[in-house]
């Protein structure tokens, strides 16, 4: 298909290690179409820029936003939500081998956008961005998409809150209000397009990240809106309270589902035309 961005970071595993998996409910009575995409990297090495111990450990959580796209599919299809879903989950594994990607690749984006390669630990955005481009062709009301993606969401916010980012304001009042009523408390951040001259290459299109690393949560939001079609609403979640010693709220465990009670929260109060 030329999805050049996902398969960058499935080349370094065995073929059947890696998929763009497309669910799909229809309610009789559906209102809106939304689009669910959920990062599902279900083990993450870092890549040939390689996570120390203490960092991968655990790292078989980071399929947490497919894991979340596939709860909510499952609670609203039982809540009988009038709301018809399309659920598209980039699973993939981070693996080093002689096929993986590397620093300096250029790689090409089923959009056709080009990308310099910085940082292989950076592969979450990678696997997004063409399942992004496939969700947002589909033409949704609305696209949401969820991920544990940045280590700097979890330095800004900590463990109790998620951020989002989202190129409509209606619908980030929505996310807000539905972040309050769940209980599963969000924050806004900033979208604002010159954050994305850190991405500007000499080489490709733009670039995957940045070295330094600051302000990664937003440029990693940035570089996903590239991949975007058909100027399609869209809000994106990164996972920062995905796992919090304790639990959260109701939620006694470590991992969280956070995103669930909050997605059935949104879908549940259908939206005006975004």
């Amino acid at each position: 298909m030329g999805a050049g961005a996902f398969v960058a970071v499935a080349q370094g595993s065995e073929e059947e290690d890696a998929a763009i998996v497309h669910l799909t409910h229809r309610h009789p009575r559906a209102k809106q179409t939304v689009a669910l995409v959920g990062k599902g990297i279900c083990f993450d090495t870092g890549g040939h820029n390689l996570k120390p111990a203490r960092y991968m450990h655990g790292m078989h959580e980071d399929m947490n936003g497919s894991a979340v796209a596939l709860g909510l599919l499952l609670a609203a299809s039982q809540a009988d939500l009038p709301v018809n879903l399309d659920v598209w989950l980039a699973i993939a594994q981070n693996h080093i081998s002689p096929k993986a990607y590397k620093q300096n690749d250029v790689v090409t984006a089923l959009n056709g956008t080009t990308i310099e390669i910085i940082h292989t630990d950076a592969e979450g955005r990678m696997v997004l961005a063409d399942t992004l481009t496939l969700a947002s062709r589909a033409k949704p009301d609305f696209m949401l998409d969820f991920a544990t993606l940045t280590g700097s969401m979890a330095t800004a916010l900590g463990a109790r809150y998620s951020g989002i980012f989202c190129n409509r304001e209606k619908l980030l009042a929505a996310a807000l209000a539905a972040g309050k009523s769940s209980g599963e408390r969000v924050n806004a951040f900033p979208l604002d397009a010159d954050y994305e001259e850190g991405l500007d290459s000499q080489i490709a299109d733009i670039k995957q990240c940045t070295m330094e690393g600051e302000a990664d949560h937003i440029l990693a939001a940035r570089f996903l809106m590239r991949f975007i079609e058909n100027y399609t609403p869209w809000l994106h979640m990164d996972l920062s309270a995905s796992n919090c010693k304790g639990g959260l709220g109701a939620v006694a465990s470590d991992v969280t589902g956070f995103g669930v009670a909050w997605g059935v929260e949104l879908l549940g109060n259908p939206l005006e035309k975004l």
